[in-house]
C-alpha cells in the first residue's frame, strides 16, 4: 500500500488531517497513513507516533522550557520517516515543529507537502527566503497567500479554507435551548478561549471577570463556554467556583448549536472567527500572550489586523482587543453594542462576502482540493 506520512501538532491540524485522510482515501482507496495526530486522525485510522498534545505550544516563553523534549520528538519523527520511507510527507500547520522537520528530512529525497501556509506575510516577511527547498507544494487556505509565495518559487496552491466544511452554519438553536432547558427569552453568549493550555491560563480569568460585570446589566445573558474536547475536563473544573457559571459545550455539534442560538460571541483570534462568521454570529475578538512574547511580536508584525475576518474584509469589521486591551472593561465596551443589536447587522453583512472568498477555484470542498493537490505529486 502507498504510505502517506502526516504530521499535525494541534487540535485544528488534527481536524484538517482527519478530513484530508478521508478525502485521500475517497480518491485513492489503497492509501495507508502513519505519523502524528490527535483523536480525529486516530478515528480516521492513524496511530500517532506520540501524543500530539506534546507539540501544542505557542509563544516563545511557553516553548523555551520544553525545548529539550521537542528536540527529542523531532529526532524521533525524522527517524520514523527514514525507517518507513513514505511516498509523501504532509506536515500540517505547526510551523515551529513542521518546518524544522521538513528541513531535517530534506536529504531523504522524499516528496514533501506543507498544508497551511506559514503566516510570514503577517510578521517577519523576510523569513520567506528561508523556505525554498523545504517542500514540493504549499497548500494555502487564504486567497491572497499564493500571490505572496509565488515569486519565491514556493509552489503555492489555494485549496480553500476548511471552515467551509465545518458545519458551523448548520447548528440548531431549538435543539440547544431544549438540551439546556433555556427559556425563549434567554440570550446565550458564546465564549471561545482557545484550545491551548497557555490560552486558557491567560483568557479564562479575564472571561470570568468580564462575565461578573456583564451579567449585572444583562440578566438574560446565558454564557456558553466552548471548550476543546482535550481541555473540556479542565475547563469544567476551572468554572466550578465562578459566580456566573457558563454552560459547557465541547463537541463540534454542540458548539454549532450554541452558535445558532447565540446573540454574540467573545472569541480568541484564529479560525474560530471564521466559524462564527459562517454562522452569522456577531463577535468581539481578543487575545493575550506572555508580555515578552507580545513585545517581540510588536516589533515583527506587519499587518494591521489580528483577526482573519478583518484581514479578509480589509478593515476593522469586528472589534479587536489584543494584549493590553484585553481587559474586562474593554471587552464589555466591545460586546455591549453587539448585545443591543446596533453593531450586529453591519457585521453580518460583511461576513457573507468573506465566506465567499474562501471557496477553492475548482468548486470542490477544501479537503478534496487539498487531496487532489497532494495526489498530483504521486
Amino acid at each position: 500500500m502507498t504510505l502517506i506520512y502526516l504530521v499535525a501538532g494541534e487540535a485544528s491540524g488534527d481536524v484538517l488531517g482527519a478530513r484530508l485522510m478521508i478525502a485521500l482515501r475517497q480518491l485513492h482507496p489503497e492509501l495507508s497513513f502513519a505519523g502524528i495526530g490527535g483523536a480525529m486522525m486516530a478515528a480516521a485510522g492513524m496511530t500517532s507516533l506520540f501524543p500530539m498534545q506534546e507539540l501544542s505550544l505557542m509563544g516563545l516563553v511557553e516553548i523555551l522550557p520544553n525545548i529539550t523534549r521537542l528536540k527529542r520528538r523531532l529526532d524521533q519523527t525524522a527517524a520514523d520517516i527514514a525507517a518507513r520511507k513514505p511516498a509523501i510527507i504532509v506536515t500540517i500547520d505547526s510551523p515551529g515543529f513542521s518546518l524544522r522537520l521538513l528541513r531535517r528530512i530534506a536529504e531523504l529525497g522524499m516528496r514533501r507537502v506543507h498544508y497551511v501556509a506559514p503566516q510570514v506575510w503577517a510578521w517577519r516577511p523576510g523569513r520567506v527566503n528561508h523556505f525554498p527547498g523545504l517542500w514540493d507544494r504549499l497548500l494555502c487556505l487564504l486567497p491572497f497567500e499564493p500571490a505572496f509565495f509565488e515569486p519565491h518559487g514556493l509552489a503555492p496552491v489555494f485549496v480553500g479554507h476548511p471552515v467551509l466544511e465545518s458545519g458551523a452554519d448548520l447548528g440548531d438553536a431549538d435543539r440547544f435551548r431544549a438540551q439546556f432547558g433555556l427559556a425563549a427569552s434567554a440570550r446565550p453568549l458564546i465564549l471561545m478561549p482557545g484550545s491551548r493550555r497557555s490560552e486558557l491560563n491567560r483568557l479564562l480569568p479575564i472571561f470570568r471577570a468580564t462575565l461578573d460585570r456583564l451579567k449585572a446589566d444583562h440578566h438574560d445573558l446565558i454564557p456558553v463556554l466552548a471548550a476543546a474536547p482535550s481541555m473540556a475536563d479542565r475547563v469544567r473544573r476551572e468554572v466550578q467556583d465562578w459566580a456566573v457559571r457558563p454552560l459547557i459545550v465541547s463537541d463540534p455539534a454542540g458548539r454549532y448549536d450554541a452558535f445558532a442560538a447565540s446573540v454574540a460571541a467573545l472569541t480568541k483570534s484564529g479560525t474560530s472567527t471564521l466559524e462564527l462568521a459562517m454562522a452569522g454570529v456577531p463577535m468581539a475578538v481578543t487575545y493575550r500572550v506572555h508580555p515578552v512574547t507580545a513585545a517581540i511580536a510588536r516589533r515583527l508584525v506587519t499587518v494591521e489586523h489580528a483577526a482573519i475576518v478583518n484581514l479578509l474584509a480589509g478593515h476593522g469589521l469586528v472589534p479587536e482587543l489584543i494584549q493590553q486591551d484585553c481587559t474586562p472593561a474593554r471587552l464589555i465596551a466591545a460586546l455591549t453594542p453587539l448585545l443591543s443589536g446596533s453593531a450586529s447587522t453591519r457585521q453580518r453583512a460583511g461576513f457573507a462576502g468573506i465566506i465567499a472568498m474562501l471557496t477553492p477555484p475548482s468548486g470542490a470542498t477544501p479537503s478534496v482540493a487539498a487531496a487532489q493537490a497532494i495526489l498530483e505529486l504521486l
